[in-house]
């Protein structure tokens, strides 16, 4: 009896070597998370000193009635780059992974999850040398090409490397491992860009920028990892009896993306693309923007303490109160981050369970739900900063957990020979759909006078598609990976 129930449990049986895969996979990952999140962690400090504007003073000496005007504008300029670079760095993903994902079907999973590393450490690390907004929005697309490709690779080489009954489980641990690339950042965030030392030393010196340019550049520390891989993998023996078949049947090429379309794929193929569109929008557009509430609320807090008794406070006196106190705000936007990553965090391993109890269908719609209602409560209801700071590790958790589904569901949808193309097809190619959203977005701040927390919340009516789509999906629980 008692070996019946350790034959039940998912992780029996499951080799080093599978343990290994998953390991590096995770590990590989969670730096592409990091260079991802190093600009949501430092894009408050990073394009405000890219952006040439004409100083404040000088503009009050021209036309005082001005200074609020100017200060608007900056404001708008600002939310539509970091918008534009949020925008570049989803279509470079999406390239990224749709090439280099084909590229793993024809030459191997193990050579081209080296090249991703290597794309995105070394272009991160080059962010920090840029001396213009668009040269650092230009290197989020050149980042995001080898981000984009590593998530498509170690998520198919994960499928490949574990029985039915784990699959699920791995899928989830895998892709939950990205809490840590993002907990890197906030430490960047709140030691590196945020440190009163550094930030002091930097001024003092004439150079502002520096704590976020290190930041930057410590994405030069991943590419260390390509030389475990290169010692430790090799490619799944599903991957090579494929390409043994390519070689005698030419109706079974690897990495064909026209053959995603085909009829038995072409469903699939769709549904796919916009539950990662779906994913992907809301969470550049939706998920990031938890710590902007909290930070915001938090703000109001020190207003009303600082300024006890003050009715209407200029604007001015406020962000000249906030700059004295930058590097205390710049701690709690880096808590505000960790509580919705952590969140997020226990949301992506709960994929893995709910899907095998209620079907993968079955929680992407419990997802989607949970995400819409969330956001609503986050942006609209909750003022209380002991509230939402509360209430942002629930945030998390339902706007990101159905994240994991992505690295679970995508590779069941395909045969070996297809099944790298295939997830980087679907994956990315919902970044390239979300990518216009989020110039929307940006546009929606600068030009047509919605507040971050509205455009928050229209986006969020994304998670209404994603609610319904399951319905129309595949069910591929408990069923075998196609050979």
């Amino acid at each position: 009896m008692q070996n019946e129930l350790k034959e039940d449990k998912w992780y029996h049986g499951i080799s080093r070597y599978q343990w290994l895969v998953l390991t590096i996979a995770s590990l590989g990952w969670v730096f592409d998370v990091f260079e991802g999140q190093i600009f949501v962690a430092s894009m408050n400090e990073a394009m405000p000193s890219l952006i040439k504007t004409e100083p404040l003073d000088e503009v009050a000496q021209k036309n005082p009635i001005a200074v609020e005007e100017h200060q608007k504008e900056i404001k708008g300029r600002l939310a539509l780059y970091n918008n534009v670079a949020l925008g570049a760095f989803l279509i470079g993903g999406a390239l990224g992974g749709i090439a280099f994902g084909a590229l793993s079907d024809r030459i191997g999973r193990k050579k081209t999850m080296s090249l991703t590393i290597l794309f995105y450490s070394l272009f991160t690390c080059l962010s920090a040398f840029s001396q213009e907004w668009w040269q650092l929005a230009g290197f989020r697309f050149l980042v995001a090409l080898g981000v984009g490709g590593e998530w498509a690779v170690a998520s198919t080489l994960v499928a490949e490397s574990f029985p039915p009954k784990a699959r699920a489980r791995v899928g989830s641990i895998f892709h939950a491992s990205s809490v840590l690339g993002t907990y890197l950042a906030i430490l960047a965030g709140a030691f590196i860009i945020g440190n009163e030392s550094i930030l002091e030393y930097a001024k003092e010196a004439g150079y502002p920028s520096l704590p976020w340019r290190i930041g930057f550049a410590l994405g030069v520390v991943p590419s260390f990892l390509i030389i475990w891989i290169r010692r430790s993998l090799k490619e799944p023996d599903s991957w090579k009896h494929a390409q043994e078949t390519a070689k005698q049947d030419t109706s079974q090429s690897m990495g064909s993306i026209s053959n995603l379309f085909l009829p038995q794929f072409i469903k699939s193929t769709c549904i796919g693309v916009l539950l990662a569109a779906i994913g992907l929008a809301t969470f550049w557009g939706v998920h990031i923007y938890g710590k902007n509430v909290f930070l915001n609320s938090v703000k109001n807090d020190y207003i009303i303490e600082h300024f006890e008794g003050q009715i209407d406070v200029p604007k001015e006196q406020k962000d000249e109160y906030f700059q004295t106190i930058k590097a205390t705000l710049k701690k709690w936007e880096m808590l505000g981050m960790f509580l919705a990553t952590t969140g997020g965090g226990l949301g992506l391993l709960a994929f893995g369970p709910l899907c095998e109890w209620f079907g993968r269908r079955g929680a992407f719609f419990l997802f989607h739900v949970g995400g819409l209602i969330s956001t609503v409560l986050l942006f609209q209801v909750f003022h209380n900063t002991v509230v939402i700071g509360c209430f942002l590790p629930v945030f998390g958790f339902l706007t990101l957990g159905m994240h994991a589904g992505y690295a679970i569901y995508f590779p069941e949808l395909y045969p070996t020979r297809l099944r790298g193309t295939g997830t980087g097809f679907c994956f990315n190619a919902g970044r390239i759909l979300a990518a216009p959203i989020l110039f929307i977005g940006g546009w929606m701040q600068k030009d047509w006078g919605y507040t971050l927390a509205q455009t928050a919340t229209i986006l969020s009516m994304l998670y209404i598609i994603g609610a319904i789509l399951p319905f129309f999906a595949k069910e591929t629980k408990g069923s075998a990976l196609m050979e």
